[in-house]
């Protein structure tokens, strides 16, 4: 059975001149990952380089949607419940989260962590 896919940038990356840097709204995941160490054994967790393009981000939703950080969500009927009011983008059929709140959010619902307040 598919699992859901959360594509985080790595940190330390050099952004230009400036750097090392981390994704702020990265790094929010990864404390809510650690707070709930169960969601790392129920999702495909992928660690992603900063330079552009990113391969393995195209290949899930193309390359006009490499922002991260970025949660693709597997096709289940649990899901659908879940992703109810949140902000659900899709491409080629595969639904997709941008934001870390609606992200919680889902991730609360779903697997059954906290929710962000």
């Amino acid at each position: 059975m598919a699992r859901d896919q959360l594509f985080l940038l790595k940190p330390d990356f050099m952004a230009g001149p400036r750097g090392p840097c981390y994704c702020p709204a990265c790094a929010m995941l990864e404390g809510v990952l650690a707070f709930y160490p169960q969601l790392r054994k129920s999702l495909d967790i992928h660690y992603v380089d900063f330079p552009r393009p990113r391969a393995a981000v195209i290949a899930a939703v193309g390359a006009e949607n490499q922002g991260l950080p970025l949660l693709v969500v597997a096709p289940d009927p649990l899901a659908e419940l879940a992703l109810a009011g949140l902000d659900v983008r899709e491409w080629e059929g595969r639904r997709f989260l941008r934001g870390p709140g609606d992200m919680g959010r889902y991730l609360a619902r779903r697997y059954g962590s906290g929710e962000p307040h």
